[in-house]
């Protein structure tokens, strides 16, 4: 079981979370496009999450690509978000310690084949969605939106206000 990676995978919810709703924010017609662009990267970060619970729990994750044909409203991509994030912060609740090691075989949605520990996966699906959310984030900014302070410390303090005495 561990806490550490609960704890990020509670972040990556909230935080996921807090930019969908700012991304909810672009309503001008001149910002439609921004917002397309914006609810893609997220979705890209939803599919990408659920192929590596396929690689994780040995099931087929049904995506051919990174990203879906479709674009999914903003309600129905925070339901999607919400789904793949409880079902990683459950897994690492409930994942014996020493399994964290193990290497599991996979192969990337381009074909080739690939290996990692579970805990390189995990640390990769964190890193991953953090990277896309400043890509998200940074078009907020270019159309007056403040992005939402993506930090691990303003997660921890917010949802555990103990930690500021």
């Amino acid at each position: 079981m561990s806490s550490a990676l609960a704890s990020l995978f509670k972040y990556k919810q909230w935080a996921d979370a807090e930019l969908l709703h700012a991304v909810s924010q672009l309503k001008d017609a001149s910002q439609a496009k921004d917002k397309h662009v914006a609810v893609r990267i997220l979705n890209h970060i939803r599919v990408v999450d659920e192929i590596f619970i396929g690689h994780l729990s040995a099931k087929d994750h049904g995506h051919q690509a990174t990203n879906t044909a479709d674009t999914p409203s903003i309600d129905a991509l925070a339901q999607l978000l919400q789904t793949t994030s409880k079902w990683y912060v459950n897994f690492c609740e409930s994942l014996p310690y020493p399994m964290l090691g193990e290497v599991l075989p996979f192969t990337f949605s381009d074909g080739d084949s690939g290996r990692m520990t579970r805990e390189e996966i995990l640390l990769h699906v964190v890193a991953h969605g953090a990277y896309h959310r400043g890509a998200a984030g940074r078009m907020l900014v270019q159309n007056g939106i403040a992005a939402p302070r993506d930090l691990y410390t303003r997660f921890l303090h917010s949802t555990e206000p103990n930690r500021r005495g």
